[in-house]
């Protein structure tokens, strides 16, 4: 996965600014403000984890209360089981960009990643948020993407201009996450902006219906952050009407939009999981349930000895037999479902497909892009998730993270 040659279209509204304010210990850009114009919209979502981050319970309160006027992002950081002193370090971060822009602290999101359990260093942020709004540009979004990695190798990006009904709308889009990824609602961080007229219903929709079919089907190891957040502005200066009806074509044409935008970058995520050197699809259809369908999918994808076997290219059929025997569907006719490694099949009958030869397998199993196919049998519903193999690397990434 390479982002660097993409074109990252800059969306008019909305000013981005980043620096290296000493947060992280390597000396990389770890600080990012977005200015967004007066009138702009922002949807958003968050962890459902119950230790969120302080910056998570923050940013919820103030949405609630004012569409924003900032977002101030943080790496190298979480201030995530921090208690009271967390909030009023993410109230003062706030305060200091509020002043700095003439606008209320309310009207600021904060949004932070990195270690959890550490205060945020105040001192720093003093410093950096003048340093980091001395640079906004209309074309800050390369840095941006690069100020809010932790352990991603490769900066997560996602730009075009569409057609919507007529109209030039344009939608850029950064998000990180390597590590820790089994979003429940959206993914390590996200921020996707556009020109597009939208009302603020339509839009929080249009978002949560995206997540919910992107960083919501996507896992690394299973672990589900603290700090996850994803948002999506509109700064309404799109020469278009407003789009007002989730009913409208208009809004169908801009939800598809949001979704591939979406989708595409929480692949990106799983490409640069944490040691990955494979990126498998778990595709379970002709299930009773869409619930049922990702239980399965979900027990595929977390199974350390799937994954392992995956970073081994073992064919080795009856873990994923053994991981879909478990996932708790009522009434499962293993004799009826049918499991593939890619076109090859390699369960039926309730045991090895007698088509399938070892040869077959591992030569689906060397690729690097996998797909585990999962035919229940049972019913229409289907699903996708997305995950990685286990590697060396992920032990030694997350043994070696604080130091």
């Amino acid at each position: 996965m390479n982002t660097d040659t993409q074109e990252l279209h800059p969306i008019a509204g909305v000013y981005l600014g980043s620096c290296e304010a000493k947060i992280k210990k390597n000396g990389k850009t770890d600080l990012v403000i977005l200015e967004l114009a007066e009138g702009s919209i922002t949807a958003a979502t968050f962890t459902q984890n119950a230790f969120c981050a302080a910056p998570v319970t923050l940013a919820k309160n103030n949405l609630k209360n004012a569409q924003p006027r900032a977002l101030l992002i943080n790496s190298g950081n979480a201030n995530a089981g921090t208690g009271e002193q967390g909030m009023a370090d993410a109230q003062q971060t706030c305060a200091w960009v509020a002043q700095e822009l003439g606008c209320e602290k309310n009207q600021v999101l904060p949004f932070s990643t990195g270690v959890i359990g550490e205060n945020l260093p105040l001192d720093k942020f003093q410093r950096g948020i003048p340093l980091a709004l001395s640079n906004l540009s209309i074309s800050g979004w390369e840095d941006a993407r690069k100020g809010i990695m932790t352990t991603d190798l490769v900066p997560k990006s996602v730009s075009r201009v569409v057609d919507i009904d007529g109209c030039s709308v344009t939608i850029t889009g950064i998000s990180k996450g390597s590590g820790m990824i089994h979003p429940n609602m959206a993914t390590m961080l996200g921020f996707v902006a556009t020109d597009a007229k939208i009302n603020q219903a339509c839009l929080q929709k249009c978002l949560s219906d995206a997540v919910n079919l992107s960083f919501n089907r996507i896992t690394v190891d299973g672990d589900t952050s603290t700090n996850d957040a994803c948002t999506l502005t509109a700064t309404q200066q799109a020469d278009m009407p407003e789009i007002n009806s989730t009913d409208s074509l208009a809004y169908k044409a801009f939800a598809n939009e949001i979704n591939d935008v979406m989708t595409e970058l929480a692949q990106m995520i799983v490409r640069d999981g944490e040691g990955a050197t494979k990126f498998v699809s778990v595709i379970v259809e002709s299930g009773a349930s869409q619930e049922e369908c990702l239980k399965v999918a979900h027990a595929v994808a977390l199974s350390p000895l799937v994954k392992t076997a995956l970073f081994a290219s073992d064919p080795n059929w009856g873990r994923i037999l053994a991981a879909v025997g478990r996932a708790g569907v009522d009434s499962l006719d293993v004799n009826a479902l049918k499991i593939y490694l890619g076109d090859v099949c390699i369960v039926e009958n309730g045991g090895r497909a007698a088509s399938y030869t070892e040869e077959a397998g591992q030569a689906v199993m060397n690729q690097t892009d996998i797909d585990i196919v999962i035919q229940l049998n049972r019913g229409e519903a289907k699903e996708t998730v997305w995950t990685t193999d286990f590697s060396y690397d992920y032990v030694k990434i997350n043994a070696e993270y604080r130091s």
